[in-house]
């Protein structure tokens, strides 16, 4: 049974006009496929494939490469920690390991609720912002363990994402290019 609908497949069809081949759009269909479905399955890879007239192979490749794409189930918020060099050096594997704690699972874990998963990254690209976690595609830079607790109880509670902080990156730079 197709997972796109119709509608959708147009969509993808339009988006395919401006490449010279297919499967120049995998990515962005993937994307779509796993914000279904929330991992990519066989039955997904196979989809992607046949849309963008590549191989199982090649998809399954891709998926693989990317860590943005799961091929297994997921929570509905995803929590990444950044433990590369920059935010090592400012707490990202203690937080990794409050997060942990805190959600009772490991490393590309889901809770039993389905409701949170946890993927240790190695970089989110925000040194300037270190330590760095992000839930699903919402960043919070310069978090302290009681920020990310914070951050992990409003989603429990309210069953959405808070708005992170502002954080300046460099005022220093802003103040000068201000004068």
């Amino acid at each position: 049974m197709p997972i796109f609908s119709n509608s959708e497949l147009q969509e993808i069809a339009e988006l395919q006009t401006r490449y010279p081949k297919p499967m120049a759009t995998l990515l962005p269909v993937l994307w779509r496929l796993q914000e279904k479905r929330g991992w990519l399955d066989d039955e997904a890879m196979e989809e992607a494939a046949a849309v963008c007239d590549v191989s199982k192979s090649h998809v399954q490749g891709v998926v693989s490469f990317y860590t943005m794409f799961f091929d297994k189930p997921m929570g509905k918020y995803h929590v990444q920690v950044c433990t590369n060099v920059s935010c090592m050096l400012r707490g990202g594997e203690k937080l990794l390991d409050e997060m942990k704690n805190k959600l009772g699972i490991q490393n590309l874990e889901h809770t039993a609720d389905g409701m949170f998963s946890i993927e240790e990254t190695e970089c989110m690209g925000a040194c300037g912002g270190a330590p760095m976690m992000a839930v699903n595609e919402t960043f919070f830079e310069m978090v302290a363990s009681t920020e990310a607790n914070d951050v992990i109880d409003h989603i429990k509670a309210k069953g959405e994402i808070p708005k992170p902080k502002f954080v300046q990156q460099m005022p220093e730079l802003t103040e000068a290019a201000n004068r």
